[in-house]
């Protein structure tokens, strides 16, 4: 009787038990799907000038139409918060500094190092000189972000699952978007600069003009009738660092890391991005211009740019514009408006220096500027930490940036991104340009990172400029690329260009543009960009000759084809170098060598592709040798910057690399070896050394067993039992660096559009990722499969399948 009642007892409990387990998982799945988007209905709102729509169609995409353009602001902000809020709240907070306020110490650091240049201070100086329309615009954005916020059945899963509740949006948090943006196409100027100077220090004149080579045989001029400088010599003697292994303190680089490191990492710069090409209406079927824009940028859940199609009314005309916006701002950023289409690709002008200033004794408190001695302004910002006390930051500020401290100097950061030119609402304009010309009068004024604008209209005319402020300077050229001093003459910027002074491109003889993050121009017009950082100009070398071989008359899928090409056409050299390398004497005795000229021989595909060990080894040989022969220089910079290395110093290492293993300097060779090949195949050891642990064999290490989609929310990076339900399939994902379709494991072609103005309905279109940034919506992955295949998707939305409608 006793065990009957303990066992009736049991059973109770675990029923019980398993009640309130289903309870609380129902309760869960309620509250998650209370953050869903509201996607039907009628809404009534107090502000509105008229009615305005969001019609979505099955992938999400909405169509927002309304009478007002202020009006149709609030429904972008409404359904940008209610799809992406917590990606917006990133944004603002990685440009403020305010990261640490959600996710605790550990993000510290990073809000240090970009609280230094006080953002949000800025943001709200720079509100005030909006124009008023252009205030009104974005307060009326604002008032849909956080209606949208507010009008969620419960706060965005994300705050959930981090126990912070998120805070309402304001007018400045738009314009700290785009400097969330300057971090991301710039912020690599500070290590570059840094890892030059030391270069500098440590060099010769003639060894840094071959170690650091200002133009190579890949580059590929939008200025065609302008050749390559001619390389300079090989120096009879290498650097004193050359041949020093590194510090064995030092952080360690080890090829195993090196070959299977993020593609996406800023110690390794030459992982840019960003292509975009127009073919003038002389060489498109129908006479009007395409354009073609796939912008290259670290990939997470939800994607970067949100699509959008925007209709309303102005100046008695009713204007239709399709493309792409940046959620947390209320204009579309590339895109097509039915008479001009546009596109963008970072330009790696030089925007930044840094500027050492010194103090003295004698002069307590002052440093010493190019406009003389003054006393830096003293700001204290204070950092919030989840679960932690605040800290505080000494910001030291002088007429040129902030300070920074490095290796014992000080330098003023120069930085374009801290004028008050830096961010506007000037890129709204582009909705009504109605030709080519307008167009670009409109980019030489816009307030974002400078970057390559490339453009066409519906006449068949085709255009380059740069967007973005680009400062005047008093000396341009090789001495801005290093630290300067406070009497270098390259110090001194004496205010912007304005834009009659852009350089221009307009309908080359040739019919075709195209960018690449490389030079862009080999003349005169090429001192007022400087170089931050071009990118070594084979993508670019490769998307020119790809176009050319489009022929006379092509179409908007013949243009959309070029997105995709992943012939290893760079690669190709070094492939031959391997095999040269391997010769009988190399390969007797060892078996693995064999294997590996084997499938160099075989299994070379002359493509990217995902079944190629032989791409993958390639590319392993190139950057071994890297590792191999700048090892030693990349010790001593790593202590400068985490992200201060040769190829920051230069994306055209892999040619100073080429030239030395071809030309074969005694005086360059390691003393460790006794002959250049002996080089080459001790970095083919360390390849097979790495793809051969754990008993793997060389034929199985494919690049697309390398080259996985790593592309997740960043709750699931932080919460990896989450990660399952937060990112996408492990796609073997086809191309890489240096040819047209970049692609890494979370990097790459963030948007692919080719696009005919007023030929909307015959564009393409696809991204990595969905509309919403919720796991349990429908729009989460929508999309994702056709970008992994590369499939041509509709730029417009689809049919409707959902209409959430405003009204007053």
């Amino acid at each position: 009787m006793q065990k009957g009642r303990v066992k009736v007892w049991f059973w109770r409990v675990l029923l019980a038990l398993v009640g309130l387990l289903a309870i609380a998982l129902l309760g869960l799945w309620l509250f998650l799907r209370g953050s869903l988007a509201r996607l039907d209905g009628i809404q009534a709102v107090a502000g509105l000038n008229a009615t305005v729509s969001v019609a979505r169609d099955a992938l999400g995409v909405p169509l927002i139409s309304g009478s007002d353009r202020r009006d149709v602001a609030y429904a972008t902000g409404f359904v940008h918060a209610q799809d992406r809020f917590f990606q917006m709240d990133l944004l603002r907070r990685m440009a403020a500094g305010e990261l640490a306020e959600l996710f605790g110490p550990h993000a510290v650091a990073l809000d240090k190092s970009h609280r230094l240049h006080r953002f949000r201070a800025r943001a709200e100086k720079a509100l005030q000189a909006l124009a008023p329309a252009d205030r009104q615009l974005l307060e009326r954005y604002v008032a849909g972000v956080n209606d949208g916020l507010s009008g969620l059945a419960a706060r965005p899963f994300e705050y959930a699952l981090i126990g912070v509740a998120p805070r309402i949006w304001s007018a400045a948090d738009s314009l700290l978007v785009i400097w969330a943006m300057y971090f991301d196409l710039q912020g690599g100027q500070e290590p570059r600069e840094l890892a030059r100077g030391w270069l500098k220090e440590h060099s010769s004149a003639d060894q840094l003009a071959f170690l650091l080579p200002q133009s190579t045989q890949w580059d590929a001029p939008l200025d065609a009738d302008k050749v390559a400088a001619p390389d300079a010599a090989i120096p009879a003697t290498a650097p004193d660092w050359w041949t020093k292994p590194r510090a064995k303190d030092a952080l360690k680089v080890a090829t195993a890391e090196f070959l299977d490191r993020p593609f996406l990492d800023p110690s390794f710069l030459d992982s840019v991005g960003s292509n975009n090409w127009a073919l003038a209406g002389s060489r498109s079927k129908d006479g009007v211009a395409i354009v073609s824009d796939d912008m290259h940028l670290g990939i997470q859940l939800p994607n970067t740019w949100y699509r959008e199609a925007l209709q309303f009314r102005e100046a008695g005309a009713t204007l239709r514009i399709v493309g792409v916006t940046l959620p947390g701002a209320p204009v579309v950023v590339v895109g097509s408006n039915g008479h001009v289409a546009w596109g963008f690709t970072n330009s790696y002008g030089d925007y930044l220096d840094l500027i050492e200033v010194v103090a003295d004794a004698d002069k307590p408190g002052l440093v010493r500027t190019p406009g003389g001695w003054e006393t830096p302004v003293a700001y204290e910002e204070m950092i919030l930490v989840k679960g932690a006390p605040a800290e505080k930051l000494l910001v030291r500020e002088t007429s040129l940036g902030p300070l920074r401290k490095v290796a014992g100097r000080s330098y003023a950061i120069h930085w374009v991104a801290h004028a008050a030119e830096a961010v506007n609402m000037n890129a709204k304009k582009l909705e009504s340009a109605k030709t080519l010309a307008d167009a670009l009068a409109i980019a030489a004024t816009m307030g974002i990172p400078a970057q390559n604008f490339v453009a066409g209209d519906d006449r068949g005319n085709i255009g380059w400029t740069i967007a973005g402020p680009l400062p005047r300077r008093a000396q341009t050229g090789l001495a801005a690329t290093f630290p300067l001093t406070a009497d270098d003459p390259a110090a001194s910027w004496q205010g912007w260009l304005t834009p009659a002074e852009y350089p221009q491109v307009r309908n080359p003889d040739n019919g075709q543009l195209s960018t690449a993050n490389s030079r862009q121009l080999m003349g005169a017009s090429a001192d007022l960009l400087g170089d931050g950082g071009f990118d070594l100009g084979a993508r670019g070398h490769q998307v020119r000759d790809d176009l050319t071989a489009l022929g006379a008359k092509t179409d908007v899928n013949g243009a959309y084809g070029v997105t995709l090409d992943d012939r290893a056409i760079f690669l190709s050299d070094w492939r031959n170098r391997a095999i040269a390398a391997l010769d009988a004497g190399t390969v007797a005795q060892h078996p693995q060598r064999a294997q590996f000229l084997q499938l160099l021989k075989s299994g070379w595909t002359g493509h990217a592709s995902v079944n190629s060990a032989a791409y993958r080894i390639t590319r392993g040989f190139m950057y071994a040798l890297y590792d191999l022969l700048f090892d030693g220089a990349n010790g001593e910079l790593a202590k400068l910057d985490d992200n201060a290395s040769m190829a920051a110093a230069t994306s055209r290492w892999p040619v100073v690399l080429a030239r030395l293993l071809d030309g074969r300097p005694p005086a360059w060779l390691p003393p460790q070896y006794a002959s250049w090949q002996a080089v080459q195949v001790a970095a083919i050891d360390r390849v097979i050394a790495d793809l051969t642990k754990d008993g793997k064999t060389l034929a199985s290490a494919t690049w697309g067993e390398r080259n996985t989609a790593a592309i997740v929310h960043p709750i699931g990076s932080a919460m990896p039992l989450l990660r399952r339900w937060l990112a996408v399939p492990a796609d073997m994902l086809p191309g890489d660096s240096n040819m047209p379709r970049v692609a890494g494991r979370n990097f790459g072609q963030s948007e692919r559009m080719t696009v005919s103005p007023g030929k909307e309905e015959e564009g393409i279109f696809n991204m990595p990722g969905g509309q919403s940034g919720h796991p349990l919506s429908p729009f989460f992955l929508a999309g994702h499969e056709a970008w992994v295949t590369g499939q041509a998707t509709p730029l417009l939305p689809g049919a409707e399948k959902h209409t959430l409608t405003f009204v007053k």
